[in-house]
């Protein structure tokens, strides 16, 4: 057991040792994301913390998603909680991860007074622990500091392929500047010049639904707008309500919390009704077709609950999807445990959105971006 984890405080639940082990796999490169997280305390919540060879068989089938992940998840499992590979036969024993109430059913060996010396003192950062909590749920501090976690986040552009051409190790011939140098040297052979299509940033166009049933989320939605135009991407935003707002002006304030009092300034519909159907045909009418969604990244934030029939909303997305690269449909209550789409406006939408992703928690922002990026 290394010194630092002996130094940690035994008085924090095992989620958020467990979580801390998740994003550190997430730092040694594996694409764990908060579903795959979800469901790694999900299996040991099932399994118990007293076995712990089937804490590490549930970690690897929870949190690899390759059997190239295999090797570092083993390396990481062995830093973190000080041990040897579980299931093997030869080694020191395990480390006993201090068990608490509230994760596995089995808490006998909890309030004994017998401390395991082979026990793991660890535990997770507050950072960590608010990445992972709804939003809705958050106080004013921890609002506060979410809000300093939206200042360090930085997105990043989805890239699509340019007509322009750049010299290259590698690619295809470039016959032009290949002989030019042949007539520099009066015809004698040399070496070959190559070049390759060059890329540029793909825009992206943010929907943001600021109706009552989002207003619990609607302030951080509009903070990862901002986080958007702030970090140089290609970027529109509009709200969706009653009406449809165009806010990319006033977001592009430098000082996060005067952006958002510019935007919530010129929105006259924050925390009203809800008519999605025909704020994206205004958008589709207005700016989509004119070139603004033309092989753009449209993601839409909303909860689903449309006042207008379902089919239209439907139908608009359709048309949106027509003339959009992608289209990201981005649910806070898809992050939950046990959620179904089961609103009609969702299942409306589903057949004609590339990606059905969460939208509850930094973590779920965070992924949002990455999923964006690679669109």
């Amino acid at each position: 057991m290394s010194a630092a984890l002996e130094e940690l405080d035994l008085l924090h639940p095992p989620e958020e040792i467990l979580l801390g082990f998740a994003r550190a796999l997430r730092a040694a490169g594996l694409a764990v994301t908060a579903d795959r997280e979800r469901t790694y305390l999900e299996a040991v919540a099932a399994v118990g913390l007293d076995d712990q060879p089937a804490v590490y068989f549930a970690g690897r089938a929870t949190l690899c998603a390759s059997p190239a992940d295999l090797e570092r998840y083993d390396h990481v499992y062995s830093a973190w909680f000080s041990g040897t590979r579980a299931g093997t036969k030869d080694g020191a024993p395990l480390p006993t991860v201090v068990t608490q109430a509230g994760l596995t059913a089995s808490d006998d060996r909890v309030g004994e007074g017998v401390e395991d010396p082979d026990a793991v003192h660890a535990q997770a950062s507050p950072t960590e622990v608010l990445r992972h909590r709804d939003v809705a749920s958050l106080d004013r501090r921890d609002r506060e500091a979410l809000a300093r976690m939206f200042a360090a986040l930085r997105p990043t552009a989805p890239r699509r392929r340019a007509h322009r051409h750049a010299q290259a190790h590698r690619g295809a011939v470039d016959a032009r500047r290949t002989l030019r140098s042949m007539l520099r040297r009066m015809g004698e052979p040399g070496e070959i010049s190559w070049r390759r299509r060059t890329t540029r940033p793909r825009r992206v166009v943010l929907l943001v639904d600021v109706s009552g049933s989002m207003s619990a989320y609607a302030d951080a939605l509009v903070r990862l707008a901002h986080a958007y135009c702030a970090s140089g991407v290609p970027t529109e935003v509009f709200t969706l309500g009653t009406r449809l707002t165009h806010v990319t002006r006033p977001l592009h304030e430098r000082d996060p919390d005067r952006a958002i009092v510019a935007a919530g300034a010129v929105i006259p519909d924050w925390s009203g009704g809800t008519r999605l159907a025909e704020g994206v045909k205004v958008f589709l009418d207005r700016w989509g077709r004119r070139g603004m969604a033309r092989g753009a990244v449209v993601v839409v934030f909303s909860d689903g609950w449309e006042r207008d029939e379902p089919e239209a909303l439907g139908e608009q997305v359709r048309r949106l999807r027509a003339v959009a690269h992608r289209v990201v449909w981005v649910n806070p209550h898809r992050g939950r445990p046990g959620y179904e789409p089961v609103q009609r406006g969702i299942m409306a939408v589903l057949p004609h959105v590339d990606h059905f992703v969460a939208g509850h928690s930094m973590a779920a922002f965070e992924e949002l971006t990455e999923v964006v990026a690679r669109a």
